[in-house]
């Protein structure tokens, strides 16, 4: 996403700037790999006959695994920090699971910049807003905060 920003100029992005990521697609091959990895073969998310019966219309993924997507949908989202040596999941504030994402679907995320806040020297801790949207749907598939520390050095 361009030239990296020093931790000051990217500070100025706190204001609550939102960037969207691209759609990516949650088919039921994705939610079955999920359900093979984690031995999750809930009827919900891998019987679509049940799921309909269920009322859900059809297989749904599951919500770790909308949690687990937010990673791949933030990279092109934000500027990269300069001198930036790690940065990694550090869990988050808050994290609600709305809407169920129906088998087929495509989501997006929208993410802003909430705070950054210096834990020690050279060690950045940066809170996102985050929404993943599923596309067609009022209601998003969560809402959470966001939590990634960075080493700066």
């Amino acid at each position: 996403m361009g030239e990296a920003l020093t931790i000051d100029d990217y500070r100025d992005r706190v204001s609550g700037e939102e960037s969207v990521s691209d759609w990516l697609l949650v088919d039921q091959d994705m939610i079955q790999r999920f359900a093979d990895l984690t031995h999750d073969w809930m009827f919900l998310h891998t019987d679509p006959e049940q799921a309909r019966a269920a009322g859900f219309g059809g297989t749904i993924a599951h919500g770790f695994l909308t949690i687990a997507l937010i990673a791949a949908l933030f990279p092109k989202t934000q500027p990269r920090i300069e001198g930036v040596t790690v940065g990694f999941n550090y869990g988050f504030n808050r994290l609600r699971l709305i809407a169920p994402v129906p088998s087929g679907k495509r989501i997006r995320g929208r993410f802003s910049v909430k705070d950054i806040a210096e834990r020690s020297p050279g060690e950045w801790l940066l809170t996102y807003e985050v929404t993943v949207e599923v596309e067609g749907q009022a209601k998003p598939a969560l809402i959470a905060e966001w939590l990634i520390l960075n080493r700066v050095g």
